[in-house]
């Protein structure tokens, strides 16, 4: 064995992107895997991947189904299986065989599986004639929520598997002999929350895969029972959708359970109209809604209901939902990534519990008020009518609480969340110390709960339904004592991959409001808000934030599932059937306006999915919507190469960009992604074509809006209209040489000559600098009323800001606006408290109050698309677009020269492997600890004033074997890396 192969394993064997995944429905599932090794240089040169029928074929090298067969290639990324056609479910068994740079083979991958789904997208095919059941005579919108049952024999014999294929018409709670259907994580199994997500329903819906051969051990009997909600399908949150009832739309299960027997037989049931299954609505689940919240009454109970034995003889029948009927071309499909689910390990207790007391006056009671975290955690509180207790969980997140009551039958507890607390400022929409609702909206958010009066304590938690939230404000009927209160964490974004950590505790709090905020926004969709009376999935949002959201979390099948529900909706709802849409699924606010910026997201989704995973599959899959989108702007605007129109515009600038302006930026933008996209998909006469497309909207909007009257350059971004709705508080007036705009002409290159370019930086660094003189210059900006080195960008300028600057050369002045925490600026609103991402720059504030209620989120992330910048310069962790999914990349650390900032750790994990650079700066020295996953390579620049002084230990860098030496240039000296991992200093003076 040749020294090092024991260093070397083969890991993280993928799926679809997935961990030995359930329900696969893909024709030609993609493989990937990473290689581990502390061996400098490690490559992969050959695969060979084996998948077989069961573990033991797999361990005897005999790979009934497929043999790749020794392929010589560096791939490791979305290999397609190539094999007969997969048989539905059914669990398949594989792993892979590598060698590497000496032709050696690294020991085995440990086995891993996939099973595949129903392989069917009709509702038909597989599904043994499940159909869906509705409860016999319920109209929708009447009280209470359906639950069925259905308990049947089980066959005799030892059961080898069981699996449960489920859907609703609506969302469901699944149950299998008294047990509801839990789903791994972390080691152990956690509950999902408002299965089966949220699609265009019209178009598709999605079923979920379940292993539950545990629930049926030892039984003689199978129930099988189910809560159905209103969820997404059936409530105002669809409002404008096709599938939308003002009269409201009857609730559905589709279910099928497939029993295997160790004697080759097996059985199923499934969901049919008749007498086998029973259904009610007189049970504890009394009302529920996306916005408003779940009523929850303990005293209608139903013992045992979802366990064997039950007696449902005087419950009510089913019937066939008419769903088909209505929408007979819509497809059932597998959910190609995870669900959202709870996730125990970010649960939060009370930080502090304050009791106010009853009567006119709202004072606190001081013998029930604890101040103590600790303490708080675990405190019981006794609280009486008329008394509000106000509990703060130290951190603004989307879920549900969990609580333990005792008290009387009939006593009504409500709890009601908020992300604020009012203070004695304006806007303020309660007494000092209540908890701030009036950014709700008409959203109710409220979880009800009815004692039975159990002695030793009820506890209960919302499943029908979710909140954001940071406090919770505690009511009762009758004297009741809160034993236990917990922040119960739900999100999609389910694996941490990527961290930033520096020795700034106030960039730390933001980095932290980052990752929380996009927790609380990737809930099957990644939403613009998760509190009031929206939480849709706005696209503007969703393209800025994206490759934060990749950097932070394994988001990959998330965001491509959302890239085909945004290509249902430009089908359904884009004007022509063409434009994508700036709210995907339809949603109550979804109109066919144009909107660049956020119709982009059609294009933009792609291009960073494809960038940060290596990974083409989302850009074919996407292709024709994407060509139709933009042929469709062509057409709008011909020869004049203008986009489409921005309604939004910049978002809550506090400086107005022309939204014209912002539409040719835009189209510009994807015309170059679609160029890029093009060459990398070998559609070369596409990428011609595109590149011809930019070089035309690059030369109109030059003539347009670059003006060099009076023998100065002018970026006209005043020509043209504000949008046409700016929520208050907003400036209504554009102006010339905003900074988005001078963003986007930078980023593009939407200018003639390098004298341009650096005037355009010129006028960037005047106008964020805002000193006195640039004031007295501009007397008539919305700058003068703000501090020097603040930014003044909106929605579409937040992400290009601080990448522009510092590939303009201006790291300082980047640096200095991330560490200023006067309005507006990203470190005002941490300034103030906030534990997630806000809305407004100016949300809140303890001089000015709150900010206007119409448009006021204390959790909407697409501001923190910052921390793209502080992957990629900060800790210097940058993709290189020319090598997409981390094969190459760069280690590109751009040191603080403020001085705030002397130490940075940031990793991500790649498809290749964690890819580390931690550097810490100690008076004239530099140290940096990088990883460079095996089978890549890197392009390290270190900060240096000698290139003979970056050493790895004692040797200089350049003479380190495998290292190139590349360059030194302005301070930053350049080498070529092996994959490895390197501990090195340099000298900056």
């Amino acid at each position: 064995m040749p020294d090092g192969v024991h260093r070397t394993a083969v890991e993280g064997l993928t799926v679809e992107h997935r961990s030995d995944p359930l329900g696969v429905d893909a024709a030609r599932p993609r493989f990937g895997w990473r290689t581990a090794s502390r061996v400098r240089g490690r490559r992969q040169t050959a695969y060979r991947i084996l998948v077989a029928s069961s573990p033991a074929r797999l361990a005897e090298g005999r790979a009934d189904v497929w043999d790749s067969g020794r392929t010589d290639s560096a791939d490791s990324v979305a290999v397609r299986y190539a094999g007969p056609e997969l048989h539905p479910s059914t669990c398949y068994h594989w792993t892979v065989q590598v060698w590497d740079e000496n032709g050696s083979r690294l020991p085995d991958a440990p086995a891993a599986r996939f099973e595949t789904g129903l392989l069917s997208t009709d509702g038909v095919r597989g599904w043994d004639g499940a159909q869906w059941i509705s409860m016999a005579g319920k109209g929708p919108n009447s009280p209470g929520s359906p639950l069925l049952r259905r308990q049947t024999a089980l066959k005799t014999g030892r059961v080898r598997d069981a699996r449960l294929y489920v859907s609703a018409l609506g969302v469901y709670d699944a149950y299998v002999n008294g047990q509801r259907v839990g789903v791994p994580q972390d080691g152990g199994t956690t509950y999902e929350l408002l299965t089966p997500g949220w699609t265009n329903y019209d178009t598709t819906v999605s079923y979920f895969t379940y292993d539950v051969t545990g629930l049926l051990a030892d039984q003689q009997q199978v129930t099988l029972a189910a809560v159905l909600g209103n969820g997404w399908y059936n409530g105002r949150v669809s409002e404008n959708s096709v599938y939308y009832a003002e009269s409201g739309n009857r609730l559905a299960l589709k279910a099928k359970l497939l029993i295997r027997y160790e004697d080759g037989s097996a059985q199923t049931v499934v969901t049919t109209p008749g007498d086998d299954w029973r259904a009610t609505d007189t049970g504890p689940y009394r009302a529920d809604d996306i916005y408003d919240g779940q009523t929850y009454d303990a005293r209608r109970e139903l013992p045992g209901w979802t366990a064997n034995g039950f007696d449902a003889s005087a419950w009510s029948g089913v019937e066939e939902h008419d769903f088909t009927t209505r929408f007979p071309d819509a497809r059932l499909v597998a959910y190609p990534g995870e669900s959202a689910r709870l996730m125990p390990a970010w649960d939060r207790r009370p930080r502090s519990i304050t009791v106010y007391t009853g009567g006119g006056d709202f004072v606190p009671d001081p013998a029930r008020t604890v101040t103590d975290p600790i303490e708080a955690a675990t405190a019981p509180l006794t609280l009486h009518p008329g008394d509000t207790a106000v509990i703060d969980l130290g951190q603004n997140l989307v879920g549900v609480p969990r609580y333990t009551l005792r008290g009387p039958a009939g006593a009504e507890v409500v709890l009601q969340p908020g992300e604020m607390l009012n203070d004695t400022s304006a806007g303020a929409d309660g007494p000092e110390g209540s908890v701030y609702r009036a950014n709700l909206r008409t959203a109710g958010a409220a979880s009800t709960y009815i004692l039975k009066g159990d002695p030793k304590g009820e506890t209960h938690q919302d499943s029908l339904t979710f909140y954001g939230f940071r406090h919770v404000r505690v009511t009762t009927t009758a004297t009741v004592t809160l034993s236990e209160l917990t922040g119960r964490v739900a999100t999609s974004a389910l694996h941490d991959i990527g961290t930033v950590e520096t020795d700034d505790a106030d960039v730390n709090q933001l980095i932290s409001n980052v990752r929380w905020g996009q927790r609380g926004n990737y809930l099957w969709v990644p939403t613009d808000c998760p509190q009031r009376d929206e939480r849709c999935g706005w696209t503007g949002d969703t393209q800025l934030f994206s490759q934060t959201g990749l950097y932070n979390t394994d988001a990959v099948a998330f965001l491509s599932h959302f890239q085909d529900i945004l290509i249902d909706s430009q089908r359904t709802y884009g004007a022509d059937g063409a434009q994508f849409t700036w709210i995907a699924p339809g949603a109550r606010y979804n109109e066919p306006d144009p909107a660049s910026g956020w119709a982009d997201c059609g294009v933009v989704v792609p291009w960073t999915v494809w960038q940060m995973s290596g990974d083409t599959t989302v850009v074919d899959r996407s292709w024709d919507a994407m060509t139709t989108y933009m042929e469709w702007i062509r057409a709008r605007t011909g020869d004049t190469y203008a986009g489409q129109g921005a309604i939004f515009g910049d978002w809550l600038a506090f400086q107005v960009t022309s939204t014209q302006l912002v539409s040719d930026a835009y189209y510009a933008y994807s015309a170059r992604l679609m160029a890029d996209m093009a060459r990398a998909t070998a559609r070369t006469a596409e990428a011609h074509a595109y590149e011809e497309l930019f070089a035309h909207i690059k030369r109109a909007f030059v003539t347009k809006y670059l003006s060099t009257e009076n023998g100065r350059l002018t970026v006209r971004s005043s020509l043209g209209s504000p949008p046409p709705w700016t929520p208050g508080g907003s400036p209504t007036r554009t102006e010339d040489d905003s900074q988005t705009a001078l963003l986007w002409v930078l980023k593009l290159g939407l200018y003639d000559t390098e004298a341009q370019r650096r005037a355009i930086v010129d006028l960037l660094v005047q106008n964020i600098g805002n000193s006195a003189e640039y004031k007295a210059a501009h007397p008539d900006s919305t700058r003068v009323g703000y501090a020097e080195n603040t930014l003044s960008v909106g929605f579409l300028g937040v992400n290009v800001l601080a990448p522009v600057l510092t590939e303009e050369g201006q790291v300082e002045l980047a640096y200095k606006v991330l560490h200023q925490d006067a309005m507006p600026s990203w470190l005002y609103s941490v300034r103030n408290g906030a534990t997630t991402i806000w809305e407004r720059w100016n949300s809140y504030s303890k001089e000015d109050g709150f900010g206007p209620v119409e448009m006021n989120s204390f959790n909407h992330y697409a501001y923190g698309a910052i921390m793209e910048w502080m992957y990629e310069s900060m800790a210097g962790i940058a993709k290189d677009p020319a090598h997409p999914g981390f094969r190459h990349f760069f280690l590109r650390p751009h040191l603080d020269p403020t001085g705030r900032i002397t130490r940075v750790t940031g990793s991500h994990r790649s498809p290749y492997g964690e890819i580390v650079s931690a550097w810490t700066v100690r008076e004239s020295e530099f140290t940096q600890r990088v990883a460079v996953p095996a089978n890549s390579t890197a392009t390290l620049r270190i900060p240096t004033a000698d290139p003979d002084s970056v050493r790895e230990g004692g040797t200089p860098l350049s003479r380190v074997p495998q290292v190139t030496y590349l360059s030194f240039e302005d301070g930053v000296a350049s080498y070529e890396l092996p994959s490895g991992r390197y501990e090195l200093t340099s000298s900056l003076a």
